[in-house]
């Protein structure tokens, strides 16, 4: 998921099968299924071209911004879709993609093996594809160097100890940062989730556009923010988002240098659709049979760094190492978020960028 950007490269990605000729003008070439999705999205070339040798359709990716700028970009061409699937549209924002009616039905083969909880759409317009838990991320260096403890739940951010030192994302634009919003509502309800939020912005909360600059520009914990002098020790983030720091790390520290303030945390679910107009579907519901695979679900966790939703998927050594599981996240039902969900941005955005 978000956590993935890290390596994932932005605009449009071809990973075909290898072997053949290569020779693109060939008519036996396998045609194309295009895959729209937030700019998180990442998958093993190898896994991606075995996709191609069982259908014969290589996988364009289209990547096109954050998830919610990636939703309303298909809400704006409906029926006229940039592409045959779209991946990234999660339980936060799912509501405004099925009223507005960009995908059709399509019941994945494979679909027994994810839990009916994550199920959320009976028309099968959807298939849930991975879970993660939005959470606050911490520098451990900054709060051992400061000898504080770091903060573990959304009272202890607007503690004054904390002041100046939290970046988040903006609901509007950011799929993490309204992940978080939702999660201040169901913790503090909502006649309390204002008045949180007032406590922030008096803290010196920071706001930015995108995950991508929180976490990689902003974010003192993260190799790129390490490179871009960030000097935010708290960001909005995933509880998936240490191993990526571990992974990627030369030589791998034995223990992440950021960790998770597990009483910060937003259950999410992310789903793949079949695009209305789609000109390729039949590939396109071959590739969302894909993604549930066995497969596509193993080599998830370590690309996008969520956790498959499937029954029979493992995950990583790494991933279970670094990773750290959230056993009490906030929660909240489709229809509130449905119901409450612009209304909340809408009075976000007054409250803390005015």
């Amino acid at each position: 998921m978000a956590a993935g950007a890290l390596v994932a490269a932005l605009g449009v990605t071809t990973l075909a099968a290898c072997g053949g000729s290569g020779d693109q003008a060939d008519s036996r070439a396998p045609k194309t299924v295009t895959l729209v999705s937030h700019d998180s999205f990442n998958a093993s070339k190898e896994v991606l071209a075995e996709f191609t040798q069982k259908t014969g359709f290589t996988v364009k990716v289209l990547k096109s911004g954050d998830a919610g700028e990636a939703v309303n970009k298909e809400i704006l061409t409906k029926g006229s879709p940039q592409g045959d699937v779209f991946f990234g549209v999660d339980n936060t924002l799912l509501s405004r993609a099925l009223d507005n009616g960009i995908f059709v039905p399509y019941e994945a083969k494979g679909l027994d093996r994810v839990p009916a909880g994550l199920r959320l759409d009976e028309e099968h317009r959807v298939t849930p594809v991975d879970t993660g838990d939005i959470c606050v991320n911490y520098d451990k260096k900054y709060f051992a160097d400061k000898k504080l403890a770091p903060p573990q739940t959304f009272d202890d951010l607007a503690k004054p100890a904390y002041k100046d030192l939290l970046v988040v994302e903006n609901p509007e634009r950011s799929s993490p940062g309204l992940g978080f919003l939702l999660g201040t509502a169901a913790r503090y309800g909502d006649d309390g989730w204002q008045d949180y939020w007032k406590k922030l912005k008096a803290n010196g909360v920071k706001t930015v556009d995108s995950w991508e600059l929180a976490y990689n520009q902003e974010f003192s914990g993260s190799a790129g923010g390490k490179k871009a002098k960030g000097d935010r020790p708290l960001v909005v983030s995933y509880a998936s988002s240490p191993p990526v720091e571990v992974l990627y790390s030369e030589p791998q520290p034995k223990t992440a240098p950021t960790g998770v303030s597990t009483g910060t945390c937003f259950r999410q679910t992310e789903f793949a659709g079949l695009l209305d107009g789609a000109k390729n579907p039949e590939g396109g519901k071959m590739l969302i049979d894909f993604l549930i695979s066995k497969k596509f679900q193993d080599d998830m966790p370590l690309q996008m760094f969520v956790n498959p939703v499937t029954s029979d998927a493992t995950l990583p050594e790494l991933f279970t190492q670094h990773g750290v599981v959230i056993d009490k996240p906030q929660t909240m039902e489709p229809a509130k978020i449905a119901e409450k969900r612009d209304q909340w941005i809408q009075s976000w955005s007054s409250l803390v960028l005015k």
